[in-house]
């Protein structure tokens, strides 16, 4: 769990981390995210960001929905 994020991103990094998306083949969307955390999107989509800019996760532009995986 990384200590300098916020509780509610080191959720989503946990919850991320045992689905097993650490390599781009295995990113999921942030509506799927959203249902293993059982936060409101728009928390879910901020902690996102949170560990995209402190370099956790990953964001990839696909055809409907940006993926989102875990780097370290």
């Amino acid at each position: 769990m990384p200590e300098d994020t916020s509780d509610r991103a080191s959720k989503v990094y946990d919850a991320m981390k045992s689905a097993g998306m650490i390599t781009e083949d295995k990113m999921r969307d942030a509506d799927a995210i959203t249902k293993m955390v059982k936060l409101p999107k728009g928390m879910v989509l901020s902690c996102l960001q949170e560990l995209e800019s402190k370099g956790y996760a990953k964001r990839r532009a696909r055809e409907k929905a940006a993926g989102y995986y875990l780097v370290k």
